[in-house]
């Protein structure tokens, strides 16, 4: 049974990657525990397994003594100095007191052990491979679904895409193949825990990631994101290099690269616009695809106004304020929205007018603020 056990400790160790040393450890462990239990044994035992003569013994300790008392915890001069003749009074020695029948035995907590390891191996050969791969995108197969989780297959284990991470205008069935983002890994007892998210806004920036060159080799950098999943997003992009155009660069050409990342998010719209530390510029650039006639600023409340004509009102605000919405979101900046026509009767048109004056009468006013 030796041989046998420790040719499986060395196939354990070569295929799935567990250490032998900590399978031994383990198993002489599991063989003290065993022995003890089968043999009503109180004695402090050791367990050897012997690789090169492929033999395994159990030893007990004992203390010498001049008359044995209890001969499970002592052993007498006389037996003693026979093992050893330099064995003195209160030595403690190891007798062998391996059972005739101690290999069934083993092999049932060798059974055990094994099982236990390789189990808890594969958790942890699992858990470090995707340990690092929080928010990262990563493919799948819907495998099933339950009222709390969709169950999504990423090849060595199942990860959860809970109902709040789901986007509202998709419809999951089973088989169905998607991109999700995964955003917390954890190692619990049960084993690898993996939650997944298709309305995280880093889904959005990863996929422009996969599908623009430019960003992934760092020439073109994804500054914000905003997004309502399923509907509407907007991004902001930024070249150092101002021979690149970064905005071209993310809708490719005839919109293929963007539109790849549409059809991925089920035709969700992507505004993509150009980034700029000026907040007159970025906010302006934020509220595509509305024009925008002039943007009064206030540093110290990191607010805006902004100014469209007549007829843009409307887009510039957007279906129940989502475009203003989605602009405050990715600039980071408050925004409040005037009409042109609205802006000229309060005179927030004139050149002298100052911005935070102008910005103090806006407060007075019932229009609404996006933030």
């Amino acid at each position: 049974m030796s041989n046998e056990l420790f040719e499986a400790i060395h196939y354990l160790e070569k295929e799935k990657g567990i250490d032998k040393d900590v399978l031994i450890d383990a198993l002489e462990a599991a063989l003290i525990s065993a022995y003890k239990k089968n043999f009503n044994s109180a004695t402090n035992v050791r367990v050897d397994l012997n690789e090169q003569e492929g033999s395994m013994r159990v030893y007990a300790r004992k203390t010498v003594v001049e008359e044995v008392m209890d001969p499970q915890q002592e052993v007498s001069t006389e037996e003693a100095k026979e093992i050893n003749p330099n064995y003195e009074l209160e030595d403690v020695i190891e007798v062998e007191v391996t059972p005739k029948d101690f290999g069934r035995i083993a092999a049932q907590a060798a059974k055990q052990v094994v099982t236990q390891r390789v189990r808890e191996a594969e958790r942890g050969i699992i858990y470090g491979e995707y340990s690092d791969r929080e928010e990262d995108v990563m493919t799948g197969i819907i495998q099933r679904k339950d009222p709390r989780f969709i169950y999504v297959n990423l090849g060595k284990i199942e990860a959860r895409l809970p109902e709040a991470e789901q986007m509202p205008t998709e419809t999951y069935e089973i088989h169905d193949r998607l991109k999700v983002l995964v955003t917390k890994v954890e190692n619990t007892n049960k084993g690898p825990q993996i939650y997944v998210s298709r309305t995280h806004p880093g889904l959005l920036k990863r996929l422009f990631e996969m599908e623009v060159p430019e960003i992934f080799d760092g020439t073109v950098e994804v500054k914000s994101v905003a997004r309502e999943a399923g509907d509407r997003s907007k991004i902001s992009v930024y070249a150092e290099d101002p021979e690149i155009d970064p905005v071209g660069s993310c809708v490719g050409q005839r919109g293929q690269r963007v539109q790849a990342i549409v059809n991925e998010l089920k035709g969700e719209k992507i505004d993509i616009v150009q980034w700029s530390e000026d907040p007159v510029t970025y906010v302006s650039n934020a509220l595509s695809p509305s024009k925008v006639v002039k943007v009064l600023v206030n540093e110290e409340e990191k607010a805006t106004t902004v100014i469209v004509p007549d007829y843009q009102l409307s887009l510039a605000i957007g279906k129940r304020g989502q475009n203003a919405r989605l602009a405050a979101k990715l600039t980071g900046w408050k925004i409040d929205i005037k009409s042109e026509s609205e802006a000229e009767e309060e005179g927030l048109l004139d050149d002298n007018v100052e911005e935070t004056d102008a910005l103090e009468a806006f407060s007075e006013t019932d229009d609404e603020r996006f933030e």
